[in-house]
């Protein structure tokens, strides 16, 4: 399906590809309905946004019928914390873990999922947006289940941000805030991105990672880190 090879091209796509497998060849129809819908919505979501969404939209995506689609979601709603959720869950094995493959150091573990990132954003000509925080900007008032949803992508990502920051804590000055800087982290990279898109010129998402370079070479250049 043509919406499933677009599906691909972005960073949180794997999660799509571990569902069907790693063979772009795979019928979309091996999947069962329950992933159809949420994967149809994964990108649809992502493509249009969840306001401009409809069920319509997802049941055609999806190929069911609206009787599948309501047997295992209420509403739309219900569908968008699915999607949340399988983002969420497969952070790691299908985000963090392709980014980090092969390299050790936990400081260009950062960069390197960055760089993840900066694909993404070349590969679909500067129109690539992070999903969570697309949806997290979009919807102004969340119910208290999807704000929680965002709130646990978010976080996961800061916790595996945070953990390269303590594996590399004897690097970094003894009164880092390592929680605080995997936030600049998070809002370097979410800004980087915005403003890619908004420019179509992925160089602003370099500048941002480029000055965030900087900060690091100073941290782990600084007499109070040389001295731990």
């Amino acid at each position: 399906m043509r919406w499933l090879a677009r599906i691909q091209i972005t960073a949180e796509a794997e999660i799509a590809r571990h569902l069907i497998g790693h063979s772009t060849n795979t019928k979309i129809n091996v999947l069962d309905t329950r992933q159809r819908i949420v994967l149809a919505a994964m990108h649809l979501f992502w493509e249009k946004g969840y306001g401009s969404t409809s069920i319509a939209d997802i049941l055609k995506s999806a190929d069911v019928n609206s009787g599948s689609l309501y047997h295992f979601f209420p509403g739309k709603q219900d569908v968008l914390v699915a999607v949340l959720e399988t983002y969420r869950d497969g952070i790691g094995e299908m985000l963090l873990n392709p980014a980090w493959e092969g390299v050790a150091d936990p400081i260009e573990r950062i960069f390197k999922l960055l760089d993840r990132y900066r694909h993404s954003i070349v590969d679909t000509d500067c129109t690539y947006g992070c999903p969570i925080g697309s949806l997290a900007l979009e919807i102004h008032e969340p119910d208290p289940i999807v704000r929680e949803r965002l709130v646990e992508n978010f976080t996961r990502w800061l916790d595996a941000i945070e953990g390269c920051l303590d594996a590399a804590s004897a690097r970094l000055p003894a009164d880092t805030n390592r929680r605080e800087l995997a936030q600049f982290v998070l809002t370097t990279m979410e800004g980087g991105v915005m403003l890619a898109r908004t420019y179509r010129n992925v160089g602003h998402f370099d500048a941002c990672v480029r000055q965030l370079r900087v900060l690091f070479d100073r941290l782990l250049a600084s007499p109070q880190a040389k001295n731990q």
